[in-house]
């Protein structure tokens, strides 16, 4: 399973530096994968979306009258009474609601436990409910929509810690994912470490072209980063990085 690899101590922390599109960029570069961003999903409150954190998994399926005892949050074996009492501080709970928009996965006294307990953020290809405290509240969360109905209404927790597809993209317990306001990636936990390293140095660089370009450099023959771009980043990063 992908959370037994483990990271460099530095990893969380350089990716905390790097935005969702760089990855997504270094993750092309680094292993041809083009599918790293659940389609759709979005943060509900922008001014709160910023985040790094190990996957935790929920997966639902659709909803089956009969099983509507299972469907409660106080079964003893919901997988979203599971998720919500078990998952670790500092990780991210992950769900895949098939993106279906029926039932809110979550609601805002869910989410007020999962902060309680150090949980990260949130993030889910569906909708959640309670819309007004949910974007007051300090975790990020990550959904397609909200809706007024529960979970049950539509949906079915079915599955915990187990490999999900969230908005298209497939994500295995301990990969790493980043939430900004563009929206989530999901990082293979087994190239966490090259991304963040090449991402960090990918942000430094398009700081100085960007800046360049500020001050009238055309893009032609300069961003992309050409030979001579990276030539004079070089030697301005050698020369200590002084204000351009």
């Amino acid at each position: 399973m992908s959370e037994t690899i483990a990271l460099a101590p530095d990893t969380l922390d350089k990716l905390a530096g790097v935005s969702t599109a760089t990855i997504t960029s270094q993750l092309i570069k680094l292993g041809a994968m083009r599918t790293r961003s659940p389609l759709g999903v979005r943060p509900l409150n922008p001014a709160r979306c910023r985040f790094v954190a190990p996957a935790v998994t929920l997966r639902y399926a659709p909803m089956r009258e009969d099983l509507d005892g299972q469907a409660s949050i106080v079964h003893p074996h919901n997988p979203t009474r599971l998720a919500v009492e078990t998952t670790p501080a500092g990780s991210v709970l992950m769900i895949d609601q098939g993106g279906d928009l029926g039932g809110g996965a979550l609601g805002d006294i869910l989410v007020a436990r999962l902060i309680r307990r150090g949980v990260a953020a949130v993030v889910g290809d569906g909708a959640m409910r309670d819309a007004g405290p949910l974007m007051a509240m300090a975790m990020p969360v990550f959904a397609r929509s909200f809706t007024p109905p529960p979970s049950s209404a539509s949906i079915l927790a079915v599955g915990f810690q187990e490999p999900i597809g969230c908005g298209g993209t497939l994500v295995y317990p301990g990969d790493i994912v980043v939430g900004d306001e563009d929206g989530v990636v999901v990082i293979p936990r087994h190239l966490a470490d090259k991304v963040a390293t090449a991402g960090l140095e990918q942000e430094r660089v398009e700081v100085f072209i960007k800046r360049r370009v500020e001050l009238g450099e055309p893009i032609a023959g300069f961003y992309p980063a050409t030979e001579r771009t990276m030539a004079e980043y070089n030697a301005w990063k050698a020369s200590g990085s002084p204000e351009l």
